[in-house]
């Protein structure tokens, strides 16, 4: 009897450290051992294991098993900011602080793990946000941004979608939300930088979402940034997509 080869095992590490930036603790899982590094942001108010739980890491297998790239899934916090009962005011200074998570801790982190030049960030819905909002503010850090079903201005009232900010807006608020910064970005080094920089958009024609997209990319069109925006048919706004998606932009 001849027995069927058995699958090659995907490597899966689990980490988790105390955070300064969040006085917390924040976990992590790392999928692969090499190859370009993505970081990858969970959706709204998710966790660091949705993504393999719904199936996403799975969707990217061979490529990881194959050295081609290597997945960081990062913990949100956006319970404790966006989505927090706190003053707006403070929403936005507990994000700016989970920026300062990932800036500060995570990416060194990455870094000492994996030696490659390239660095993409990638995220689904809320997760797209933070992809787009942290690789365009913070440009020379990041070589690809790649941002799926996505809203890029929380303060805009939609169907079944409130202003997360309650009507409040200051200027942690403006430098936050792609969608307001973009269009003013006229400094000619960090328009170079940005530049740089493999851009993608993806998003569903039925989604709440698409007005967002269209006018994110519109900016960048009136800057000058090159990019992709790609739009899917139906809402597309589901795993079952984000598994497509991946194969696809990351």
């Amino acid at each position: 009897m001849i027995s069927a080869p058995h699958a090659v095992v995907m490597e899966r590490e689990y980490q988790k450290w105390f955070s300064p930036a969040l006085n917390r603790h924040m976990e992590m899982l790392i999928f692969g051992s090499g190859g370009v590094p993505i970081l990858f942001f969970p959706t709204r108010a998710a966790h660091f294991y949705d993504l393999e739980n719904w199936k996403i890491i799975e969707a990217m297998r061979e490529r990881i098993v194959n050295g081609e790239i290597q997945v960081f899934c990062v913990d949100s916090v956006d319970q404790e900011s966006f989505y927090s009962s706190d003053p707006p005011n403070q929403r936005i200074i507990r994000h700016l602080q989970y920026e300062r998570y990932i800036l500060k801790e995570v990416i060194p982190f990455i870094k000492k793990r994996n030696k490659s030049k390239q660095l993409t960030v990638t995220g689904c819905s809320l997760g797209g946000y933070h992809a787009v909002n942290i690789g365009l503010k913070h440009p020379t850090v990041f070589t690809k941004i790649v941002g799926m079903s996505a809203r890029y201005d929380l303060t805009k009232p939609l169907p079944f979608f409130a202003d997360l900010f309650d009507g409040y807006f200051d200027e942690n608020i403006y430098y936050n939300m792609p969608n307001h910064f973009v269009p003013g970005i006229c400094d000619k080094k960090l328009l170079q930088q940005i530049r740089k920089i493999d851009i993608t958009l993806v998003i569903g024609r039925e989604d709440s979402f698409l007005a967002d997209n269209e006018r994110l990319s519109a900016a960048l069109s009136q800057i000058g940034v090159p990019h992709k925006l790609y739009i899917w048919d139906e809402e597309a706004h589901r795993p079952r997509y984000w598994r497509e998606m991946v194969k696809l932009y990351l």
